[in-house]
């Protein structure tokens, strides 16, 4: 019974959250909520009245239940207790590029006094559905969020408009729900995935394949990029070199996809470009024990530039990403949409795509030439 009770609280919660459900709004009767939730009028009234303690909904006798106005309650609470926090969220957090990223925006969040709290979505939108539930229920004066899934419709929009509805201010990094046009701070991936491509075609390489995580923005603009590179440069893009993979997938498929194309007896591989520096880690191990030499058999090419690049046992040629860079020009604009009191894109546009580097190190060797650059 417990398990369920809380599933009705959690339920209207959200409904209230997301606005389909308005400030003195006659909320479901107990019997409609009895048949959707398939349990026993006690259950509902033991969910409905914790609701009401707890200053989510009212009653009025003989008329029914009724969603509370909650601004002044906010309000009232905001006043109480000064606050100075500054909510950061990105899909991972303790690997990776994430920390430089967070150590940005932490360093200079801090400088002004700003409390940062972090929350890490797994990539998944359940998960970004109750941390934004939860900053909507806390004391949060903006919001620096890495989108969950960035390539597919977001179902939690609403939470979305809902910040902005309580004037809290909220910039995107890495990728952006284009629905929103929030302000955001990003990597130019197609030209990204395009020099990464462009790299291996100008050494001489005609079989090139690429393997982009693509429930991401950014690995489908990557993959646009590679692509693009083919047809400007003239090469003709075999569709067997194209691997794409996503969260659910992304430690099995890429490197069960290589041991396929490695296999192939014509149209040898000798290049491949990666959407990250951590897949290509990975595909380096997997090479290493089928004896495959890199880059004397086959060139790679990463993206991000990550410290992986430099401590590998061989140096990755790899996309530079702003890092910590991204993180403090996030914190930045972050802080003047606050005291500006601006909570989406007005006249200024403080959004910021980045131009990407290609940093070139031992992972690819020059057919042309012979050598290994």
């Amino acid at each position: 019974m417990e398990a369920k009770y809380k599933k009705i609280k959690q339920s209207i919660k959200s409904r209230i959250l997301e606005g389909l459900i308005s400030p003195n709004e006659k909320i479901s009767s107990e019997s409609e909520l009895m048949r959707e939730f398939n349990v026993s009028r006690h259950t509902v009234r033991l969910a409905l009245g914790e609701l009401v303690n707890e200053g989510w909904l009212y009653r009025e006798q003989g008329a029914g239940t009724f969603c509370a106005d909650r601004s002044n309650i906010d309000k009232k609470k905001s006043a109480d207790k000064p606050h100075k926090n500054i909510a950061i969220v990105t899909t991972y957090i303790s690997e990776y590029i994430f920390p430089s990223i967070i150590r940005g925006a932490e360093s200079y969040l801090s400088q002004q006094g700003y409390h940062v709290s972090i929350f890490n979505t797994h990539n998944r939108y359940e998960e970004e559905k109750d941390i934004l539930s939860k900053i909507l229920l806390g004391n949060y004066d903006g919001v620096i969020i890495e989108p969950t899934n960035s390539a597919s419709s977001n179902p939690n929009l609403k939470y979305y408009l809902n910040l902005e509805k309580e004037n809290i201010p909220y910039v995107m990094i890495n990728a952006r729900y284009e629905e929103l046009e929030p302000i955001s701070f990003m990597m130019n991936d197609v030209q990204g995935g395009f020099i990464q491509t462009k790299h291996l075609i100008d050494q001489g390489h005609k079989e090139i394949a690429c393997m982009y995580k693509t429930d991401d923005a950014q690995g489908q603009k990557r993959l646009k990029g590679y692509i693009k590179a083919h047809r400007e440069l003239n090469l003709p893009l075999n569709p067997k070199n194209i691997v794409t993979y996503d969260t659910e997938n992304q430690h099995q498929k890429p490197v069960n996809a290589l041991r396929k194309l490695l296999s192939q007896k014509s149209d040898k591989l000798t290049g491949l470009v990666c959407y990250n520096d951590q897949l290509v880690l990975r595909l380096m191990d997997f090479l290493r024990s089928e004896g495959i030499q890199i880059p004397k058999d086959i060139s790679l090419v990463g993206y991000d530039d990550s410290m992986l690049a430099e401590v590998s046992e061989v140096k990755l040629t790899s996309v530079a990403h702003p890092k910590s860079q991204l993180g403090l020009d996030a914190a930045k604009t972050i802080i003047q949409m606050i005291k500006r009191n601006n909570t989406i894109n007005g006249k200024e546009n403080w959004s910021k795509l980045y131009e990407p580097e290609l940093k070139i190190r031992q992972s690819t060797s020059d057919l042309k030439k012979g050598v290994v650059i």
